[in-house]
């Protein structure tokens, strides 16, 4: 008779820690979702002021309220607009609670972890009030102090848990709050930096990376291991695969921050001609004047107003360009480890999971193109592209190898 495999054990976490955990990955993927309504309905400028909306905790409520603040110096009110953006400020503030919340609970193992965690909070709340007043500099070196001492710790913790330490959660939870932390930063300078592109793309790049981060603790504290002789190998394709996913979520914040998604239907087509003939092809060729080099210039001016992009045409064409063709090769990648998956015993359901949600993406993209970017379906793009994330790295951390 043979003798089953071991179950790895349960890392020490608190008893409701996967609880909080869970919650925070469900508001995080709404955060993302609302975070791209934001950024596609073009209302990422309309609070010009941060972390207030005209010199309010809420926003105005009409153009009478807001005058009188000197953001409207800046930019014009727009009451249609400046409810979304500072909506999405308070749900990621919110986001940001429950992490903290986290890694309290993670580090009370820890000696000195929770005090840590404090400190280096308190050190960042602490950096607002400064920024506010115009003191720039001592607020980016005191909120880079609460930084460093996070990710200080969070090295640390994983150092002393891979010499025979706690098995715990502190690490990954103290790494998430520092992600946050600096989420917010980013999203202060997309708005202080007008639109950067740069900025904008790694907006969406931090988001993606928290909700993973979460997604992985989550899974943990809940522990439900898929153990598998072939544990290391399959972990191998995963971990191809969330790479190559990462790049093409970040070519496609590159081609939404450069407002390159209808580039293709550009170049003199009229609207009907090019809803036609637009994809596969783009402006009517396989392979039409593109100017790569200035298209991914990741780094330009300061005090540049980018709403709406500052490219040519032929350096929009290039982004969109290499989006798609980045695209055939994520969607080669994800259809093979579903193929792959299909073949292992106990995930046939995450390998029709991943496949529909691939092909499902792939679809959006091109609707997204042929139907001039309607506003539901690019939501639901890179809700797409979250969900896909996510059912990787939900495999990444429930895999065990057997013995």
């Amino acid at each position: 008779m043979s003798t089953p495999a071991p179950v790895p054990s349960r890392p020490l976490v608190h008893r409701h820690f996967h609880r909080i955990a869970w919650l925070a990955v469900a508001l995080t993927f709404g955060v993302i979702v609302f975070g791209a309504f934001v950024r596609l309905s073009d209302a990422g400028l309309s609070c010009p002021d941060w972390p207030t909306c005209y010199g309010r905790a809420t926003w105005p409520q009409a153009v009478d309220e807001a005058s009188g603040h000197a953001a409207s110096a800046i930019r014009p009110f727009e009451d249609h607009k400046a409810w979304r953006e500072q909506v999405h400020r308070h749900l990621a503030a919110t986001l940001g609670v429950l992490v903290l919340v986290l890694a309290l609970l993670a580090a009370r193992r820890r000696r000195f972890g929770v005090a840590l965690v404090l400190v280096a909070s308190a050190l960042v709340a602490g950096a607002i009030p400064l920024y506010m007043r115009g003191q720039i500099g001592a607020a980016l070196a005191v909120a880079g102090l609460g930084e460093a001492m996070l990710l200080g710790a969070a090295v640390a913790w994983a150092r002393r848990t891979a010499a025979g330490g706690p098995r715990d959660l502190a690490p990954a939870a103290a790494l998430t709050l520092a992600v946050v932390i600096f989420q917010a930063l980013l999203g202060k300078w997309t708005v202080t930096m007008l639109l950067k592109p740069v900025i904008v793309m790694g907006h969406l790049l931090g988001g993606m990376l928290t909700f993973s981060l979460l997604a992985w603790m989550a899974w943990r504290a809940t522990h439900l291991p898929i153990v598998l002789a072939d544990a290391r190998a399959l972990r191998r394709w995963l971990v191809a695969a969330v790479a190559v996913l990462g790049v093409q979520i970040a070519l496609g914040g590159w081609v939404s921050a450069n407002y390159a998604a209808l580039a293709c239907g550009a170049g003199g087509w009229t609207t009907a001609q090019a809803h036609y003939i637009d994809f596969p092809k783009c402006v009517g060729q396989w392979w039409p004047p593109s100017d790569f080099r200035e298209g991914f210039v990741l780094w330009r001016g300061v005090g540049v107003d980018y709403e709406g992009g500052v490219l040519d045409g032929a350096s929009r064409i290039a982004i969109q360009m290499a989006h798609r063709l980045f695209a055939v090769v994520a969607a080669g990648v994800l259809l093979a480890l579903s193929w792959r998956l299909s073949r292992t015993p106990g995930l046939r359901g995450w390998a029709l999971a991943l496949a529909l949600l691939t092909v499902s993406q792939v679809l959006l993209g091109v609707l997204n193109v042929k139907l001039s970017l309607p506003l539901p379906v690019a939501v639901m793009h890179n809700g797409g592209a979250a969900l896909l994330l996510f059912a990787l790295v939900s495999l990444l951390a429930r895999l065990r190898r057997a013995g």
